[in-house]
């Protein structure tokens, strides 16, 4: 061999040995879920329920008999069929629907952690455990805020879970979920710490761990675990626009889910603390319209009646920018914070009001059962039209007490122009425009004339009895 081709080849065996350690470190340094898989898994459950619903009836031969299929499958096809039809062969009967889900047991006398989602509506809970043995589960309470249910099952040196901290959850950290996807038992899932205290739409109460786990249904009430071994999350839903995983899904911090679970043992119920507001996000047209340097904090869009809010001076158009020392980046952040703080207790709130910072003090109120909604009726009878291409007049004495309000317009009618383009409609009732109240069509009509152009201008809308700030522009 010539010593060019000597050296070649030495060299490419020097890079192969290279290209060899450094598999062979990375191999070295991805976790090795084993031990924390056999030690954790007997304290995984299967979920399943019956929900008992109306008899069909059915013409024999309609539809091909179904008796003696998986329950999966068949609960599948059945559900496909049209209303009034199922599979024949043993007469009318009433049926059942099931679902599937997963918990864990977090006391050896058999208390279990799942999802309310899982076993709502359910008359009948059946847990499996890991041996294959099946028994009656009791409810003790749900939180659909939380999406957090307790169950029991009689037993005794049960085998349970260890739970962690979710506050010391770091992002980019491995986490492994284990659960009964598609009623798969004891399926087994990995990936990271994607983000945290990620807000959900209609989840105000619950600051979730995002996760890339492969999540699919049958997951739901299922433990997540760090590389501890300790529960840190119940995985609760996915993002997803195909039915399946998509790589986004979501889990309810163990420390959120066992202080619901707690006050569920000891009283039956969760409370929570509650300003009495309407809020909203602060975008960048809303941060410049209020005079903030970025977009942050809570918009208070809306202060109810009677509420902790309005006793302790809070108004509508304050920006919240920290609540208890914590600052407040999105407006959802508030809720979480505020939820966590028991009835009677003190919120230290720091806001910007007409541009200035400063700090009341609120005593937290307990969150009602159900919040009432208010409406507007559509009576009035001056009109006052303006360059904003909508027509108001004033609110009755009748609409200002139903809505709590001392001022303000409804819309009777919305032209071509900016109102229409801004999605204003008709019967909307306009409170505030460019940071001032609003008492009367006319004075709406002054307040329009003198808006600024190529400027970001806040607009306060009612509609439905539900509040909102909302941003325009003017053109030149």
């Amino acid at each position: 061999m010539s010593i060019p081709r000597l050296k070649t080849y030495l060299s490419w065996m020097a890079a192969v040995l290279m290209l060899g350690q450094v598999l062979t470190a990375q191999a070295e340094a991805l976790p090795d879920f084993t031990t924390l898989v056999e030690q954790a898994s007997p304290a995984v459950v299967n979920i399943s329920t019956r929900q008992k619903l109306p008899d069909r009836s059915v013409a024999q031969g309609q539809m091909p008999d179904l008796e003696g299929l998986p329950p999966m499958l068949r609960e599948f096809l059945e559900r496909s069929m049209p209303p009034g039809s199922r599979s024949p062969g043993k007469g009318d009967r009433q049926r059942e629907a099931q679902s599937l889900g997963s918990g864990f047991i977090i006391s050896a006398d058999g208390f279990i952690l799942t999802n309310n989602h899982v076993i709502d509506g359910a008359d009948e809970i059946l847990v499996r455990l890991s041996d294959r043995s099946e028994m009656k589960a009791k409810l003790i309470g749900t939180d659909p805020r939380t999406d957090v249910a307790v169950l029991k099952i009689d037993g005794k040196d049960l085998p349970t879970v260890k739970l962690g901290n979710s506050d010391k959850l770091k992002v980019g950290e491995w986490v492994l979920a284990i659960g009964s996807p598609f009623g798969f038992d004891h399926s087994v899932t990995k990936g990271i710490v994607s983000a945290k205290g990620r807000s959900l739409p209609n989840d105000t109460y619950v600051p979730f761990i995002q996760t890339d786990v492969a999540i699919n249904p049958g997951n739901s009430g299922g433990p997540l675990f760090n590389m501890a071994g300790e529960v840190v999350g119940i995985n609760s839903q996915i993002f997803t626009r195909s039915g399946g995983f998509m790589g986004l899904s979501f889990a309810i911090p163990i420390d959120v889910a066992m202080d619901v679970a707690n006050q569920l043992k000891a009283n039956g119920k969760v409370n929570r603390g509650w300003l009495g507001v309407v809020i909203q996000e602060v975008n960048k047209d809303l941060a410049e319209s209020f005079g903030l340097d970025k977009p942050a904090g809570a918009l208070v869009a809306q202060v109810l009646e009677d509420g902790p809010a309005a006793k302790g001076g809070l108004q509508v158009g304050d920006v919240i920018l920290s609540a208890n020392g914590t600052p407040i980046v999105m407006s959802a952040d508030l809720p979480h914070l505020i939820g966590n703080l028991k009835d009677g207790s003190k919120a230290e709130l720091e806001v910007i009001r007409d541009g200035k910072r400063q700090k009341l003090t609120v005593t937290v109120g307990a969150l009602p059962a159900e919040g009432e909604e208010m409406g507007a009726t559509d009576s009035g009878v001056e009109r006052s039209s303006n360059r904003l291409g909508v027509s108001v007049t004033d609110l009755s004495a009748e609409q200002m007490k139903s809505l709590d309000l001392k001022g303000g317009v409804v819309i009777k009618d919305v032209q071509d122009g900016p109102a229409s383009l801004i999605g204003l409609q008709t019967g909307d009732v306009i409170t505030h425009l460019n940071n001032q109240a609003i008492t009367s069509a006319k004075q709406f009509t002054e307040v329009a004339k003198g808006l600024p152009k190529n400027r970001s201008v806040s607009m306060r809308v009612l509609r439905q009895g539900r509040a909102t700030f909302i941003t325009f522009k003017l053109a030149e």
